[in-house]
This record gives structure tokens, C-alpha cells and sequence, in this order.
């Protein structure tokens, strides 16, 4: 009757209503992370920071956001584990959109970090959504398209991020028709694209406050008042009961006797790290470190790379040139823009067939290797004749690089979920997983932003992406030792038998010829029947264990 894994006839499911309402609150983080992207090198200027030294800034502020989410990832995955998925998600949204805003108010350098470092401290909720989609699904073949929702949703945000923040910075300057006249926006340029990020976490909580249900097991029977509401509201504006069964299940409102005597008398268990640690395991971290490291250092390097001024000065081919596009932020989110919608794109089309073909460990094996191409090919895009030209080779080699992100992410996510000895150990490994590549995503802005800046003045830009070439090398070379490992969800079961168009040869298969909607944005009744495709015969007495 209700959307999740375990229906009442004892077959798994994909609960398309919860990931969709899990989506909703993950969107509004990646936006609000990408949206500085396009004037973060006019706003650093702004604190009287010289045009040479920008690229430092920038990843030292990068750098503090990622210092402070690793210094707390873990104690939001225990805070987790202790006290259910569902409060640390809206609290770590709420403390998120509180430091966004205060990251617009910045009127110097130091305001600017202080507001990252409390935005990077409260940015929590990552893994712990990771962890509740584990847990909502748990079974292996189902988890390819689970696991591919959350970066669908994070590449959308991608998409968007850069073009509210490139439309909207700067408005008495860049919308004087609406905003000539504003003595606020005059005071502060950039502080009306974070307003907009505001917005969107206040509508990610209000969503998952009424509707988002509870998936720690020792948790899932409290009371919850939200949504308790949430159904009540559904009740009272829709006409078919089946549209409010869609959030969940109503009769799970009912909080019987046993249910809080289950929740109550549960503690949560010490951590074995032993268990946590396993071979497999520690190799998919150090993945995770390395990925981070390169990917989020050349997405703070790109847009100081286009912003800095040409300059055709002390050329001396292949190698020695300093110049930049010399682009404004306009242009620049424009470009990240369009970079995200084809992200959006791939990663729902290309993406699951290219597992269903070849396997996931394959595919992360090429793509961790596009990684290393794309960063050579870069600074060399600034070369190009004309304007026209550069951009777009640069949008191309970009669009390249993508395909590296639409596997690494999703599929070191599966292959950390899989390589997890036990449900119960899954919130800390998600936020030690969280920290590692917190530290990769402080080292990497902060070495390739030092790096950047002296390239800038030795006339040798290649030096700062050949860098993260050589970081992504290694990468590479790591996934020849990885082995995506057998879960935990499909342990109990026998004779299970799994449709063609799931399981091929041993191999995780997802279907990439049906309708992919299902995955996303379905919230009524309808989704049942797109549900089906993933109905196998599980005997109804199964169930998980943690």
C-alpha cells in the first residue's frame, strides 16, 4: 500500500515517492555550492584582492568549507545513527541555508570565510542522504538506478547553481530595470543569489519535514508530528486515496505499542571499525580522497581561469602562456550553465546502459582515465584564434570531462554501499567517507589555487591543471585493485529470480530503455505501474536485519 522497498506481497521496489522527496532536499546544496561559481573571482576582487592573487583566494576559501565539513561529517553520521536520518537531514539544511545567507552579507574577505567555514561545517547532510538511500534500498540490482537519482539531482543543481548565480550577482548593475534603485543589493552585489538558495532550503525542509519518511530502523517508529501534518494535508487536497499512500504509508502513522517499545529498548552499538575498515573498503576511500582532490580543485580553477585577463604577453608555444578569457561572471555562468544541462542529460542516458553493458568497475576504469585528458587539454583551449573558438573547445573538453563525474561519483557511491560489512555500520562509514573527501576537497583548491597563483607569475599556467592530471593518474590506476563487493541487502534471500533487464551475466544491469521519469519527480499513484519493472519473487518472510 505504501511506496518502499518491501511491499506487503514480499517484492522489493523502487520507493520512488521517498527518493523523489530526497531529491528535493538535496537540490538546493549543489546550487548553492555552484551558484558562487561565476563571481567568486569578482567578489575577491571586490575585498581589494589583486587580480593576481585571486586564484589563491579562491581556493583557500574552497579549501575552509571542505576543512570544516571534515571536522564534522563524522559527528553528523554518529548524530545520525543516534538520532535518526531525518532530523540531521532538515537541521543540517537549516544551519546550511542560515550560512548561505550570511555568506551574501560578506563585505570582506575574512566575513566571506567565516561564512564558508559555517556553511562547510553544516554541510552534513550528504552522506546522511547517502545512507538513507542505502537503506530505503537495499537490495544490489536496484541500486544502480537508486544510486544514480542523487547525482541526477546534484547535476541539475550543478546546472542551475552557475545561471541563478551569473543572472543574479551584481543586480543594480546587471538588472537595473528591476533593481537600479536598491540601496541593499548596492550594499551588498552578491547577496541576492544566495537569498535565491535560501528559498530553495526553505522549500527542501518545509518537503521533507511533511513528507520525508524515517529510515533508521531504530528510529522508523518514533512519532513523527511532520508528517503527521504532511498526510493530513495530502488527505485534504487530493481525491483519490492513493495519492496520499504515495508519501508513505498512512497506516505507519499509527504508532502501535510494539513500535515504540522497539524504538525505545534499540541503543545504538559502539562502532567495530574493524568492521568498517575492510580492504575493500579502504581502497573506495582513498578513491574517494583522489576524486575529490582533482574534481572540486578544477572546478574552482575554471572560473579564475576564465575571468583572468588575456594576456598575449611572453608566449612561447606549446607551453609558456599566462593569459586567461578575460570573461565576466554573466558569461562564465552561462558557460556552466550549459556545462551542467548536458551533465543533467548524461547522466541518466548514458550512464546506466554503459553499466548494464560493460559493469560499473569497468566504466569507473575509463572514466577515471578521461579525468587525466581533459585536464591536459585545458589551458590550451585559451590558444584558440577567436573568442567564438576558445569557448567553444573549452565547452567541448568540459562536456568530455563530464562523462569522467556521471560514473565516479554514483559508482564509488555503490561501491562504498557494497563493500559496508552491515546497515548498522553504514551512517559512520558514509560520514567517514564524507571526511575523507572533505580532506581531498580542502588540499585540492587550496595546493591547485598556490599552485595557480605561481604559475600565473612564471608564465606557465599548464602547471597548475597538468597537477590535477598527475592527482587523477593515480586514481585511475586504483580502480584496477577495487572489486564491487556483494552488499547486504539480497543476503537472506534464495532463489531469487531477477528479471533480464536487471542482472545479465553476473553483472549490475539497469534497464536504460524504459521510461526513466520513474526515477524522479513522481509523487502520485501513477508510478506504481513503473514501479512493476522491478518486482522480483522474494518470499515475504525475508527481512532485513540490521
Amino acid at each position: 500500500m505504501g511506496s518502499g522497498p518491501n511491499k506487503s506481497d514480499g517484492r522489493p521496489r523502487l520507493p520512488v515517492a521517498q527518493l523523489s522527496i530526497l531529491a528535493i532536499c538535496r537540490l538546493a546544496e549543489p546550487m548553492s555550492l555552484t551558484s558562487v561559481f561565476p563571481y567568486l573571482p569578482e567578489m575577491i576582487e571586490s575585498f581589494d584582492v589583486p587580480p593576481n592573487e585571486v586564484g589563491k583566494w579562491a581556493g583557500i576559501i574552497s579549501a575552509i568549507f571542505s576543512i570544516a565539513q571534515c571536522c564534522t561529517a563524522i559527528p553528523w553520521g554518529r548524530a545520525s545513527d543516534r538520532y535518526g536520518r531525518k532530523p540531521m537531514i532538515l537541521l543540517a539544511m537549516t544551519c546550511a541555508m542560515t550560512s548561505s545567507i550570511l555568506f551574501g552579507f560578506s563585505r570582506s574577505i575574512w566575513w566571506a570565510i567565516f561564512a564558508r567555514v559555517l556553511s562547510g561545517a553544516s554541510a552534513g547532510n550528504v552522506g546522511i542522504l547517502r545512507t538513507t538511500v542505502a537503506e530505503m534500498v537495499p537490495y544490489k540490482e536496484l541500486q544502480p538506478r537508486a544510486f544514480s537519482t542523487m547525482p541526477l539531482v546534484g547535476q541539475f543543481g550543478t546546472a542551475v547553481g552557475p545561471m541563478i548565480g551569473g543572472a543574479l550577482a551584481s543586480p543594480v548593475k546587471n538588472l537595473p530595470a528591476i533593481f537600479g534603485k536598491s540601496k541593499l543589493f548596492t550594499m551588498f552585489p552578491y547577496l541576492l543569489p544566495n537569498l535565491a538558495s535560501g528559498i530553495m532550503f526553505t522549500f527542501g525542509i518545509t518537503v521533507g519535514w511533511l513528507f520525508l519518511k524515517e529510515s533508521l530502523e531504530t528510529k522508523k517508529y518514533d512519532r513523527d508530528r511532520g508528517r503527521e501534518i504532511g498526510q493530513a494535508l495530502v488527505k485534504c487536497t487530493t481525491r483519490k486515496k492513493g495519492h496520499a499512500d504515495t508519501l508513505g504509508d498512512y497506516e505507519s502513522l499509527n504508532y502501535g505499542e510494539s513500535g515504540k517499545n522497539r524504538s525505545r529498548d534499540t541503543k545504538t552499538a559502539p562502532v567495530n571499525y574493524r568492521a568498517i575498515f575492510t580492504h575493500n573498503t579502504i581502497l573506495v576511500l582513498i578513491s574517494y580522497f583522489i576524486l575529490a582532490f582533482h574534481q572540486v580543485a578544477y572546478d574552482q580553477l575554471l572560473p579564475v581561469f576564465l575571468h583572468l585577463p588575456v594576456n598575449r604577453k611572453g608566449v612561447i608555444l606549446p607551453f609558456k602562456f599566462a593569459g586567461g578569457f578575460g570573461l565576466e561572471s554573466g558569461r562564465i555562468g552561462a558557460i556552466f550553465t550549459a556545462y551542467g544541462a548536458w551533465c543533467t542529460f548524461a547522466q541518466f542516458t548514458i550512464f546506466p546502459p554503459l553499466v548494464n553493458r560493460y559493469g560499473l568497475v569497468v566504466c569507473l576504469r575509463w572514466a577515471t582515465l578521461i579525468y587525466s585528458v581533459t585536464y591536459v587539454i585545458t589551458p590550451f583551449t585559451v590558444l584558440m584564434p577567436t573568442p567564438f573558438l576558445q569557448q567553444s573547445t573549452l565547452l567541448l573538453n568540459m562536456f568530455a570531462k563530464s562523462l569522467g563525474g556521471i560514473f565516479a561519483f554514483p559508482g564509488l557511491t555503490i561501491l562504498l554501499t557494497n563493500s559496508a560489512t552491515s546497515l548498522q555500520v553504514l551512517g559512520t562509514l558514509n560520514g567517514i567517507a564524507t571526511s575523507i573527501a572533505a580532506i581531498g576537497r580542502a588540499c585540492g583548491p587550496f595546493i591547485a589555487g598556490q599552485t595557480l597563483t605561481w604559475s600565473i607569475s612564471a608564465g606557465y599556467i599548464v602547471a597548475a591543471f597538468w597537477l590535477l592530471a598527475i592527482v587523477s593518474i593515480f586514481g585511475h590506476l586504483l580502480m584496477y585493485w577495487i572489486e564491487n563487493g556483494d552488499g547486504f541487502g539480497d543476503s537472506s534471500t534464495k532463489e531469487v529470480e531477477v528479471p533480464e533487464s536487471i542482472m545479465l551475466d553476473g553483472r549490475v544491469v539497469v534497464n536504460g530503455d524504459d521510461d526513466d521519469d520513474s526515477a524522479v519527480g513522481l509523487l502520485d499513484s501513477d508510478s506504481e505501474d513503473e514501479e512493476s519493472e522491478y518486482k522480483m519473487d522474494i518470499p515475504a518472510s525475508k527481512e532485513l536485519k540490521t
